[in-house]
């Protein structure tokens, strides 16, 4: 997993410095209010911050995806991601729709883009294979208008099979709330050559 050789991670993260080099190595600017403490925390690691809800229109749909997500790659090749992701969907009559919470089990970060994948752990949505499902989210952190993307755009929670660190492109932009997200390149692990 290491180097000599390209892994896993380091593929990765090769895959990552591209993709912040492609969308722009700036990360987003950090509010004048937090502290010098706080700044060198946010310093240390990726992270993908922040609540918002989604503009349907005039669908009238209440959709809103929260983040606290820290790190980066998935923990079984080396990686450091956790934390917690809640999205809740419901009609404008609010009869139907369901609020999930999980896990986070892959942070991959780029500019100001992040890419993360977490699994369910908990859910009043009626189909109870929900619970347990990976789910992939996409946010791009663009100032004012920011947009996500999501893995069930194209398949259904119950059904779908979602690898880790994968998702849909940033779609749908948000209409209230902001998200924050903050590159950090994790060094590459290397490894002695036998």
């Amino acid at each position: 997993m290491r180097y000599a050789r390209t892994t896993v991670v380091g593929g990765a993260l090769a895959t990552v410095m591209t993709l912040g080099l492609l969308a722009g190595t700036a990360t987003a600017g950090a509010p004048a209010a937090e502290s010098a403490e706080s700044k060198k925390v946010q310093a240390r690691e990726s992270s993908l911050t922040g609540s918002a809800t989604m503009d349907r229109g005039k669908n009238g749909e209440r959709v809103s995806f929260s983040f606290d997500a820290h790190g980066f790659a998935p923990t079984d090749v080396g990686g450091t991601s956790r934390g917690t992701f809640h999205f809740s969907h419901h009609s404008a009559d609010g009869k139907r729709g369901a609020d999930f919470e999980g896990r986070i089990d892959c942070l991959l970060t780029g500019g100001r883009i992040a890419t993360a994948t977490g699994v369910i752990t908990r859910s009043d949505h009626p189909d109870r294979r929900v619970v347990g499902k990976r789910v992939g989210f996409t946010v791009y952190d663009n100032g004012r208008h920011d947009q996500v993307g999501y893995s069930w755009a194209v398949d259904s929670i119950p059904t779908m099979n979602v690898p880790r660190c994968l998702s849909a492109a940033p779609y749908e932009t948000v209409k209230n709330g902001d998200f924050t997200v903050r590159h950090v390149l994790p060094p590459t692990p290397v490894e002695e050559v036998r």
